[in-house]
């Protein structure tokens, strides 16, 4: 490798971190009412939240759903495309479905909100774009901000996805603070690996 090559990755390398950690830190000043309403939904739930997403965004959706359900909030994955082939059955007007898109437009998230609108389930969005079909049908939207991906060309889900990650925890946390979760909570539910190794040392 030459050294223009080696100079060329590090600096691509610096701008993608630098414009995620900045996607980031912007969040911080849109916490307010719709964050507040977010986790109220949440806690509230009579049922499970549901959720879902399509291409990177499903991807995120999945952790998103994983770490809620390891933090007090039951919760599960609902891949938005199998979700219109009879996988949106297992949803219910008692749940919160929380669906991540970037761009709000995704042909499969559109079809979903049909589906999701007759099942009368309230819906949390997580999108960049306040304007989208997805904003204007749900309960509460909250604003990813990200107007453009760390990806040098534009393109690749970079700063938008890191976005959804960081508010997505942000919310879980704040939900599971707010439920009273404790640290002997979580080990409990975490009995193999390392943390299974902390829980035996549990005193209770």
């Amino acid at each position: 490798m030459d050294m223009q090559t080696r100079q060329t990755i590090q600096e691509v390398a610096r701008r993608v971190l630098e414009q995620e950690a900045q996607a980031v830190a912007n969040l911080t000043a849109r916490l307010g009412p719709e964050f507040e309403r977010a986790a109220e939904l949440i806690l509230t739930c009579k049922g499970r939240v549901v959720v879902t997403g399509i291409g990177k965004s499903g991807h995120i959706a999945r952790k998103l759903a994983a770490t809620l359900a390891s933090t007090g909030t039951p919760a599960f994955f609902m891949h938005a495309a199998e979700a219109l082939h009879g996988d949106s059955g297992m949803v219910t007007a008692d749940d919160v479905v929380m669906v991540l898109s970037h761009s709000g437009a995704s042909d499969e998230i559109i079809n979903l909100l049909v589906v999701l609108r007759e099942i009368g389930a309230p819906i949390i969005a997580m999108t960049s774009r306040l304007d989208s079909p997805l904003a204007e049908a749900s309960t509460v939207v909250l604003n990813l901000g990200v107007t453009r991906e760390a990806d040098p060309r534009g393109l690749a889900p970079t700063s938008s996805t890191i976005a959804m990650l960081a508010l997505g925890d942000a919310l879980a946390m704040a939900v599971s603070v707010a439920r009273g979760f404790t640290a002997v909570d979580f080990l409990r539910l975490h009995p193999g690996g390392t943390l299974g190794r902390l829980r035996v040392q549990d005193p209770e």
